[in-house]
């Protein structure tokens, strides 16, 4: 199983950013991101259920972010938009198997600039 990130950047606060996670090896049952500012515990983003399409959003990215999956191309998305200095830290792809083993991409880095 591999997860690998990309998208990730330098961008000034108000501008957006789309990370993309390509999945191989699966299946999974559910998809995630994580992020980690510097000295933080890494937080949810957001999740999305690959049976149903169940979504769900940390408060703190509600309306600005966008979690999306294209099955065809083995790849989920992160869409950021209105982005603030303190969405900066590194980007984690999640997946969850059906039999419930976790895996982890190697992150990505987004920084937002004030």
């Amino acid at each position: 199983v591999q997860l690998v990130e990309s998208g990730g950047g330098l961008v000034q606060a108000g501008g957006s950013l789309r990370l993309s996670c390509a999945a191989s090896g699966g299946p999974f049952s559910s998809m995630a991101w994580y992020r980690q500012a510097p000295g933080k515990q890494r937080e949810l983003v957001a999740t999305i259920t690959l049976t149903g399409g169940s979504i769900t959003y940390s408060d703190s990215v509600k309306g600005r972010f966008t979690i999306s999956g294209d099955n065809a191309k083995n790849t989920m998305y992160l869409q950021m938009n209105s982005l603030k200095p303190e969405d900066t830290g590194v980007y984690y792809c999640y997946g969850r198997s059906p039999w419930s083993l976790n895996y982890w991409g190697q992150g990505t880095q987004v920084t937002v600039s004030s």
